[in-house]
């Protein structure tokens, strides 16, 4: 049975090494073997910014083994080769959501590094992301990769309801999702808002409307707090006014997608860099219609807020304590933290994680959106705390949230029985 990361976290992990078998070869000389997931390998190799990689081989004289998972298995096999005594992983990228204090046992702490050997201009890379990977006021991680939340709409769609550009509040979303929600001229009926399901990080997303929180970063639990409420409350009238699927409750990812891509949902909150996917012509039927914004705040917060705090979802790079090539493994993690790199891999497509990306006129031009996901980043944060319990919390919460949305509960009293079961976890 494949190591789940529950399983991991219970203390099930495997206390032996797995023969490496990731489909790359050893190759001959000096080599450095980093695991990631593939897409962080392509925007690594790309065509529009080069191999960024390039400038440290030529420094150091090494070569990069890339072994790349799927999400789970890289988190199993690293987290499990990071337990051994050695292991073949010299650096490690790893998704926010499985960086708990637990596992920071198992990488090196960077503020030594940072110290003797600094990365260029670190303040550059946005706050909410590095504060993310820092536990007990160590650094444990660099971020990479980042995708932030904001909201696509259908400006064809827009202008058969008479909306004439999108909502400036999450008051008005609300009305615009209930107005564009009607069979269109070629007998397509739509929706005004598709929401991939009711899981932690939809919801949560779309309740930073409020700047609602599950649990704040001091693991507080304030799911029964007024603005999560609201976010319910509100999720559940758009149910009931059939402003998003019947099945909403089942929807996933892709079924959003398609949904966008056929012309059956007038907006959509996910990940920015979907813009490409909504308007690919080889895929989507509504492409050139889907435009990209930040996701709207409420009006109370208008002057606390320009855009509302969004969910973040990103990828760093950490170092196994008993990887045998720390040195070597830093300066990797250096380069490609460095401007240069960063700039280079998102012309190959990475949601960059520093702010000075965002002025180059080969991104501005690239990302028609690039200016308000840089408006986004300077508030975001993430949607959880990385936490050892996280996972069942997660569950907890998507239980909660689909009896709040089916009225089987009211959203309050859903968030009152969710905040208790959530504090039980974390005493």
């Amino acid at each position: 049975m494949r190591l789940t990361r529950r399983h991991f976290f219970a203390g099930a992990a495997a206390a032996y090494a797995v023969p490496y078998a990731a489909g790359q070869a050893f190759a001959q000389g000096k080599q450095l073997n980093v695991f990631a997931h593939r897409v962080l390998q392509n925007v690594s190799n790309g065509t529009a910014g080069g191999d960024v990689t390039a400038g440290f081989t030529a420094a150091n004289g090494v070569g990069i083994n890339w072994a790349t998972f799927e999400t789970g298995p890289l988190h199993d096999r690293v987290f499990r080769e990071a337990s051994l005594d050695q292991s073949t992983i010299d650096v490690a990228f790893l998704l926010n959501t499985y960086a708990t204090p637990r596992v920071t046992t198992l990488f090196e702490p960077l503020d030594a590094y940072m110290k003797s050997d600094p990365i260029e201009k670190f303040d550059d890379i946005f706050p909410g992301l590095v504060k993310a990977v820092t536990f007990d006021g160590q650094l444990f991680a660099v971020p990479f990769r980042h995708a932030s939340t904001g909201l696509h709409y259908n400006e064809e769609i827009f202008a058969e309801c008479g909306v004439s550009g999108p909502p400036k509040s999450i008051e008005e979303f609300i009305d615009i999702a209930k107005k564009c929600t009607r069979k269109r001229p070629d007998g397509t009926p739509a929706v005004g808002f598709i929401l991939p399901g009711v899981a932690y990080p939809e919801v949560i997303a779309f309740a930073r409307a409020w700047d609602a929180d599950f649990i704040t970063p001091d693991m507080k639990v304030v799911a029964n707090s007024e603005p999560m409420v609201k976010a319910l409350t509100a999720i559940r009238q758009l149910f009931e006014a059939g402003a998003v699927p019947r099945n909403l409750t089942g929807m996933k990812a892709e079924d959003a997608n398609t949904w966008m891509q056929t012309g059956r949902a007038a907006m959509a909150m996910s990940s920015m860099s979907r813009n490409g996917l909504y308007n690919d012509p080889k895929k989507s039927q509504a492409a050139g219609k889907i435009k990209t914004t930040f996701f709207p705040v409420a009006k109370a917060l208008l002057g606390k807020y320009d855009v509302a705090p969004a969910k973040v979802e990103f990828w760093s790079m950490a170092i196994p304590k008993n990887s045998q090539n720390k040195d070597l493994a830093w300066k990797f993690v250096k380069w490609m933290s460095s401007p240069q790199a960063a700039l280079g891999a998102a012309l190959n497509g990475n949601g960059p994680v520093r702010n000075s990306t965002y002025d180059d006129p080969r991104i501005i031009e690239a990302l028609p959106y690039a200016q308000d996901e840089r408006r986004v980043l300077a508030v975001s944060r993430v949607p959880l705390p990385a936490f050892n319990e996280a996972a069942r919390a997660a569950d907890f919460f998507k239980e909660e949230a689909e009896a709040a949305v089916l009225g089987m509960k009211t959203p309050q009293r859903a968030m009152d029985d969710l905040t208790v079961r959530v504090q039980a976890l974390l005493k």
